[in-house]
């Protein structure tokens, strides 16, 4: 999982800034060392992070499978739909922690993947969105290994 993986990482990361945090402290006066005042920041901005990754770790559950109706739009789900001018456009319906826009993931609380959640195959349907309304179609969907799409 991607966020066992950034908070392994933000630990590791962490020794680092520790050791140059103490060695920025060793220089002499604090209020006037840049270094020191930097690594002060860093190192809150990262046990912000690491606070915050390691409650999410805890919440976050992964999907095992595909749902037991895998002929309508659910979490997970591949999606591609067919907009009015008939141009095709795929998205993987994923959670907030997971959007990644360069590979199409959207989150499951965005207007696009709420609107299509437990819509069926072929099934048409007008989309409320922040660039306006939407219309439609879903031509295809896919439970496939998230790993395996771009």
């Amino acid at each position: 999982m991607r966020l066992k993986a950034e908070l392994k990482q933000l630990w590791i990361d962490r020794r680092e800034v520790v050791s140059a945090l103490t060695a920025a402290a060793a220089e002499g006066d604090r209020s006037e060392n840049a270094e020191y005042i930097y690594r002060k920041k860093q190192l809150r901005e990262m046990d912000r992070r690491i606070r915050y990754l390691g409650k999410r770790v805890d919440e976050v559950k992964p999907v095992d499978g595909p749902p037991s109706n895998p002929g309508k739009v659910f979490f997970g789900a591949r999606v591609t739909v067919e907009d009015a001018d008939g141009s095709e456009h795929s998205y993987r319906i994923v959670g907030a922690d997971e959007i990644d826009p360069e590979r199409n993931w959207i989150s499951v609380d965005s207007p696009l993947a709420r609107g299509l959640l437990g819509k069926s195959l072929d099934e048409e349907s007008a989309i409320e969105t922040p660039g306006g309304t939407r219309e439609l179609v879903v031509i295809e969907i896919d439970y496939g290994a998230a790993g395996a799409d771009s």
